[in-house]
């Protein structure tokens, strides 16, 4: 009875959920371990990509991403409710000796003029505070694939690419809710500059309908992303913009637990493009449809299929080039758009934070006078390493005799 009711539900609900190798490769470990309180540790963090992207559409043209990333740090819980971290991110690409000073995935010109020579290597701090339900970030915050943002609305090569995400943000756990609200800051203004001041806000809720480990594991997840561009002072020749991208969906997860088949997940979601402040997208208001189904085989294969239209506009801040009517190529919006996409993706797990991953993707875009078929694979390696400094004793006053 219960495959005569999953199979029909599964056909009519076919979107991506997180994928399972990037969520090891870039997914940090949020909640605090009680065991390290009073300790000094250090740690890097780190990974190793070669990425090739052959496209021949009107979104995107091919590139390659042969680099790496580190980011060493100390870290040190003086109470059981409060973390602390400091270090370095450096972003690497083979090859490179100058890099200039922006979020490597973006669709305007709102950062400085600025040039790093040898690293593109930023500061990087976090503190935060635990209390029973909700954690406060301030300074790096949990950003880019710990988000849990579908792909539409973030892409999943950005984990190689962009600077840590700088601001603050709560965490918010319930039985039967998970929270992430956030604001990254991008770039800050002084008086005599002259490029806008950037920041992203976004929030993601997910609300579990009964407990992940139910054969059938239902959930409602809603997210919004949102992006100002403009500062008082100086908004250049673009004005102040503020664009906006949010989604609403259904997910269900059947844990099959076979020796093949362990997972069967499918999504499908409702997405909206809206432009509050500006004229840099030629509309207002837009929407679209995600669609996909993921098969987890074996400890260490996945396979996805999913679909995306937008009928008239859709235009995604960070999401992948192939589900967004916005080309990145000539900053025009080419209207209607059908992608037929397919994933293979691998992954291996050595050792905790020790991750070997593999993907293939392909994208096939429909488009009035302009059908293309695209590529890309990529190799990754995830160093995750750390070692005790130090393990401090509570102070303890003498007592008297």
């Amino acid at each position: 009875m219960m495959k005569r009711l999953c199979l029909p539900l599964f056909l009519l609900l076919p979107l991506l959920a997180h994928a399972q190798m990037w969520e090891r490769l870039a997914v940090s470990q949020y909640r605090l371990d009680t065991a390290d309180v009073r300790t000094l540790k250090g740690e890097l963090e780190s990974i190793s990509f070669f990425r090739d992207n052959e496209f021949a559409s009107r979104q995107a043209d091919g590139y390659s991403l042969p680099g790496f990333w580190l980011q060493p740090k100390l870290t040190y819980m003086p109470l059981k409710q409060i973390k602390i971290e400091l270090g370095l991110q450096a972003l690497i690409f083979n090859g490179a000796n100058r890099y200039p000073n922006y979020v490597y995935h973006d669709i305007g010109y709102w950062k400085g003029d600025q040039y790093t020579k040898g690293a593109h290597v930023l500061p990087w701090f976090r503190v935060q505070a635990d209390f029973r339900r909700f954690s406060v970030i301030l300074g790096n915050i949990y950003g880019g694939q710990n988000h849990g943002l579908i792909e539409p609305l973030f892409n999943p090569e950005t984990n190689l690419t962009q600077d840590p995400e700088m601001g603050v943000q709560i965490l918010w756990d319930r039985p039967h809710l998970h929270a992430d609200i956030w604001l990254n800051w991008q770039s800050y203004i002084f008086k005599e500059d002259t490029h806008q001041e950037a920041f992203t806000v976004g929030a993601t809720w997910r609300t579990l309908l009964n407990a992940p480990d139910s054969r059938l594991h239902l959930s409602l997840p809603i997210q919004v992303v949102a992006q100002h561009r403009g500062g008082e002072q100086n908004v250049r020749r673009r004005g102040v913009q503020t664009f906006c991208n949010a989604s609403v969906g259904i997910n269900a997860q059947w844990n099959v637990g076979r020796r093949v088949l362990k997972k069967l997940t499918a999504e499908a979601n409702g997405l909206l493009a809206y432009q509050q402040r500006g004229h840099f997208w030629p509309f207002k208001t837009g929407a679209a449809c995600h669609a996909a189904m993921r098969f987890e085989l074996w400890k260490f294969l996945e396979a996805d299929l999913s679909y995306f239209a937008a009928p008239r506009h859709f235009v995604s801040i960070y999401g992948n080039h192939f589900f967004s009517t916005f080309s990145i190529k000539d900053e025009h919006d080419y209207g209607k758009l059908q992608t037929l996409a397919a994933y293979v993706r691998f992954h291996h797990t050595f050792a905790k934070g020790y991750t070997l991953g593999a993907d293939a993707e392909a994208y096939q875009t429909f488009q009035a006078g302009n059908n293309n078929l695209n590529f890309s694979f990529g190799i990754y390696m995830r160093v995750n390493p750390s070692f005790l400094i130090k393990r401090f004793t509570p102070f303890r006053s003498s007592s008297s005799r």
